[in-house]
């Protein structure tokens, strides 16, 4: 006997693109930057002099640590609404992203002889 275990995913259905929504439906909403993810940016367009002075506003804004704030960023950089909402800070900040990654890569650790 074997026994069949239930899915919890719903079947698959493919539904053209050029469908409307049935009728006395509205269709749904284009898909938005959430409040959160809109007050990082905004968050994010301001200058910080200091590392420290921005680690602590985080921590008073938002209520997270640096490093999860950061985590959150790192996500937000790479999310096309993040880049349609503001398209000028995100690519900066892909820009600073990538500048420091091949800054990381360039180093060279000393050759053993």
């Amino acid at each position: 006997m074997s026994e069949r275990i239930p899915t919890t995913e719903p079947p698959a259905t493919t539904t053209p693109a050029t469908t409307s929504a049935p009728a006395g439906m509205t269709p749904p909403a284009p898909a938005q930057l959430g409040e959160r993810d809109q007050a990082v940016l905004a968050f994010e367009r301001q200058w910080w002099r200091h590392v420290g002075a921005k680690e602590e506003a985080i921590r008073a804004t938002f209520g997270l640590s640096a490093a999860r704030y950061y985590q959150l960023l790192g996500a937000l950089v790479d999310s096309p609404l993040a880049l349609a909402f503001d398209p000028m800070l995100v690519k900066r900040l892909q820009r600073m992203r990538s500048a420091r990654s091949e800054a990381r890569a360039s180093r060279s650790l000393p050759a053993d002889d």
